[in-house]
């Protein structure tokens, strides 16, 4: 498979049919592996990566998820194309810009995705779109397991799973969430969200990862602590932290069409408005500006079958996509005009918000 080819392979995180859910929008669990008796990514010679490289890379492909994926060195992708993997969350933003021997294996239908010599030899990835934490371990497992059979990986009984970074040491696992939390953010709550998480041991990010900002309301949730306790139970405690702040997502959105619906559908209809005439956007105001639309769809004032076009724009507003779907490289300026046409596009057959009849600013 070509990286061409994938690109333009619709994915659960790109595709408009793809069944989409409220607050939370795909689930990731990640596990960090490396080869014992052999020196990690950061400290191996450029002849030593190339041989780990090549050995992971054949183990991996031959793995039952990855038939006809798409296997490469990072070097023999573009920069543009290695950002549209990164704004798929396919790679990170290390492994972009990762030295020689540094690659990836990535499945057909992107749910799976391998780097190889980022930090650790192996990070094996499983994405799933909406709340499937369990689905998404019991795939990794399967995919860690077969690898486990080919390669001889670093682990001490004691320690676990030995790692680059002594925070990935034990479990070498992290499991996320990435959330929609436009009523915490709007209602001023997400710092105390942020704080009540962190006591419970869980890490929030922005949209792409550590560094990164918030647009859209969007943010990753996962653990934070990989070492003393199993997978299983990570997972489970997860799970529990992420229904907590669903119930307070929940919970805000209440107390906001409460206090002042009226407030709130002028924020929506303005998003509309904007959508459907502006003619510059940059990332950040798209990406909130979507944010407030999709958050009218969870609140009935756009239809249901919208959702799933809000969560693929999610994606295709980005710089990467943008270029891409363009066919060549522009300078921010430009893109933002780019932006902002396509989305007029997008929205001038997008539904109408039906906003339920407003008495004195109450609903």
């Amino acid at each position: 498979m070509t990286i061409a080819s994938l690109i333009d392979t619709p994915s659960e995180l790109t595709d408009s049919s793809s069944s989409k859910t409220a607050i939370v929008l795909m689930t990731r669990i990640r596990l960090a592996r490396n080869l014992a008796g052999t020196a990690f990514p950061g400290w191996a010679k450029s002849a030593q990566r190339e041989e780990i490289f090549e050995t992971c890379r054949a183990a991996v492909a031959g793995t039952a998820p990855m038939k006809r994926s798409l296997n490469a060195t990072i070097a023999e992708l573009s920069e543009l194309e290695r950002q549209i993997l990164v704004e798929r969350h396919l790679i990170s933003r290390e492994l972009s810009g990762a030295k020689a021997g540094a690659g990836l294996v990535i499945s057909k239908d992107q749910a799976y995705s391998v780097m190889i010599n980022e930090e650790d030899h192996l990070r094996l990835q499983v994405l799933r779109s909406g709340f499937q934490l369990k689905k998404a371990w019991n795939s990794i497992t399967e995919l860690d397991s077969a690898l486990e059979e080919q390669l001889d990986y670093a682990f001490s009984p004691q320690l676990g799973y030995l790692t680059a970074c002594p925070t990935n040491l034990g479990t070498g696992m992290r499991a996320s969430a990435m959330m929609h939390l436009p009523a915490l953010v709007i209602a001023g709550q997400m710092e105390k969200v942020v704080r009540a998480v962190n006591q419970l041991g869980m890490v929030v990010r922005g949209l792409f990862g550590e560094g990164s900002d918030a647009s859209g309301s969007i943010f990753q949730i996962s653990n934070q602590t990989t070492l003393g306790e199993a997978e299983e139970e990570i997972i489970k405690r997860l799970g529990s932290v992420l229904n907590t702040i669903i119930e307070h997502e929940l919970n805000a959105r209440e107390k906001l069409m409460e206090a002042d619906a009226g407030k709130l559908f002028d924020k929506m209809g303005r998003a509309y408005g904007i959508l459907q005439h502006s003619h510059l956007l940059s990332s950040g105001e798209a990406m909130n500006l979507l944010s407030l639309i999709r958050l009218g769809i969870d609140l009935g004032i756009y239809p249901e079958a919208s959702r799933a076009v809000v969560d693929r724009l999610f994606i295709e507003a980005q710089p990467g996509h943008l270029q891409h779907a363009q066919k060549g490289e522009f300078e921010p300026g430009q893109r933002d005009l780019l932006r902002a046409a396509r989305l007029r596009g997008e929205f001038a057959n997008f539904a109408r918000p039906d906003f339920p009849f407003m008495n004195d600013g109450k609903n």
